[in-house]
Parts: structure tokens; C-alpha cells; sequence
């Protein structure tokens, strides 16, 4: 008979983190798999190219979410503040402020 481990009790289900823009809240996807191919695209941080800043955009945010800020009309500073951010929160990296 093989060995049965109930791990249920070690994990976390929490629900995904939120952003706040202009009173718009934005959830972050958060789960595992997104998180390590964020990773894999940010590598070491450097030589980060304005296609991979929307390939992470686009595996951090729902498409409902994405229309949200896209009707912001967001600068493209501030469009690499929103996902660096993201990446930030769903890292541990950030100061959720609570």
C-alpha cells in the first residue's frame, strides 16, 4: 500500500492580492505558475525589452482587468510602474500598506 500525506493543512489559499488605481481595483494573479514564468521573463532584471513588460502584463492581469487599464490611457512609465509593481506584490518584494 503506498504512503498518503495530507498536506492541505501547509498551504495557503489565500485569495490573489489587488492594486488600486484611481479607485479601480485590479487583482494580480499570483498563483505559482504565473509567478515563475514572470521570472523566467524578468531573469536577472537587466535587458528587460518593452515586449516582455507586456508578456508579463498579460499573465499578471485578467483580460477584464487589462480593458480597466486600458482605458486609463496609462504613459508607458507608468505602465512599466504598474507591472513592476505587480511583480513587486506577488513576489513579497512590496509594501502592501496594511
Amino acid at each position: 500500500m503506498s504512503k498518503i500525506v495530507d498536506i492541505t493543512d501547509k498551504l495557503q489559499f489565500e485569495e490573489n492580492p489587488k492594486l488600486v488605481i484611481k479607485d479601480k481595483e485590479l487583482e494580480v494573479n499570483a498563483d505559482a505558475a504565473t509567478v515563475l514564468k514572470i521570472m523566467g521573463i524578468l531573469g536577472d532584471g537587466e535587458n528587460v525589452q518593452p515586449s516582455d513588460v507586456v508578456k508579463m502584463y498579460e499573465l499578471i492581469f485578467s483580460e477584464a482587468d487589462r480593458k480597466k487599464i486600458d482605458k486609463m490611457k496609462l504613459q508607458f512609465a507608468d505602465f512599466q510602474t504598474l507591472v513592476f509593481s505587480s511583480i513587486s506584490l506577488i513576489t513579497g518584494e512590496e509594501d502592501t500598506g496594511e
